[in-house]
């Protein structure tokens, strides 16, 4: 048992069960036990490994594509180039080196990192600061950020925030609970229906489950005050799917799945993301991240990078292009949404 179950459990004892929301901010932000505050989760040596860990082509690419949508929209100045979640600074440092040549970018950029965890705040700092003299700002959340255009990158960030599970069961929608069986922590469901609200709109099926990302949707809506206004593009590239649906809820311990109850605060929890709900039927671009990268040139990229490596560095490079775009890899499972003003021209990677 780890600390934070045992936590958990007299938690429920003495107050009754929790959401799988409050289950899920326990174990990644607990001060003391939680996974994101507690170590470095990232790469060989953590639990999983994230796109712009596997290939710089990544980065550069994304980097390139808000350059462009940033001369697109009239290279306004200042303005906030920002990312959510940067975990340990690989993108964002990406972006920078990809885009010093871009006239004028970088004299505009002012760097806004949002992150809560002081341990990966650490390596962020480590590894962007090098090669440029941007200075960098942390804060805790999108609300803070700054009231300006807004150029933003948001990969798997999305996929870790707290969710709400509802199931239908006997003609009505009962929230999933986490509580006690046996001393251990279970499963359960709430007696009371929950009134249908945005349910309504899903397949009433007994059994079916679906999920809801309320703190997902409140970020989406502090990103869209501000482009509204000020302009610039969000780009949040995470898997899931459109309306996605049934329990996605999971866990990852030393690079293998895990049980979601088995080891709180010691593994990462993450969920699929519902792409539309964060739409918010304002004016999006969706795409997978296949076909996105495909549209930004990666496979150019890929090539003349190729021309320098031979052996092993060439075979690794190669299944780095594969993951990251091919169907049977990331390329479908991992999606795309861009949000924008509908004034505004479409962002680079969507389209024909």
């Amino acid at each position: 048992m780890t600390p934070l179950a045992a936590l958990l459990i007299e938690r429920i004892r003495e107050g009754g069960p929790i959401t799988v929301a409050d289950y899920m901010a326990e174990c990644l932000l607990h001060p003391v036990h939680g996974y994101y505050t507690t170590r470095d989760p990232f790469g060989a040596a953590g639990d999983f490994t994230t796109a712009p860990e596997i290939s710089q082509m990544y980065g550069e690419l994304i980097g390139l594509a808000l350059a462009q949508a940033w001369l697109d929209q009239g290279s306004p100045s200042p303005f906030t180039l920002a990312e959510l979640g940067p975990g340990r600074g690989t993108l964002m440092a990406d972006i920078l080196r990809a885009t010093r040549a871009v006239p004028g970018f970088h004299a505009a950029a002012e760097v806004v990192l949002v992150e809560a965890s002081p341990v990966l705040r650490g390596r962020q700092q480590e590894t962007i600061s090098r090669g440029h003299d941007l200075g960098l700002r942390w804060i805790e959340a999108a609300g803070d950020l700054p009231d300006q255009a807004l150029f933003l990158v948001a990969n798997e960030f999305f996929d870790a925030l707290p969710i709400h599970q509802y199931q239908f069961v006997k003609g009505g929608w009962h929230e999933r609970l986490i509580g006690l069986r046996d001393g251990a922590l279970a499963f359960g469901l709430a007696e009371v229906p929950t009134l249908p609200g945005t349910m309504a709109m899903y397949q009433r099926e007994d059994g079916t489950i679906i999920e809801e990302n309320r703190i997902g949707r409140f970020v989406i809506r502090q990103l869209q005050h501000r482009l509204h206004h000020h302009g610039g593009v969000a780009l949040v590239i995470d898997y899931g799917g459109w309306r996605s649906h049934s329990d996605t809820l999971q866990a990852l311990r030393a690079h293998a799945f895990d049980n979601p109850l088995a080891h709180p605060g010691e593994a990462d929890l993450t969920a699929h993301v519902d792409f539309e709900a964060l739409a918010l039927q304002e004016d999006h671009h969706f795409t997978t991240q296949g076909a996105f990268l495909q549209r930004l040139g990666i496979e150019a990229r890929a090539d003349r990078l190729a021309q320098s490596l031979s052996g092993p560095a060439l075979e690794s490079h190669l299944a780095a292009l594969r993951r990251l775009t091919h169907p049977e890899e990331m390329g479908s499972l991992f999606k795309v949404l861009a949000l924008t003003r509908a004034a505004d021209p479409q962002p680079p990677g969507f389209g024909p």
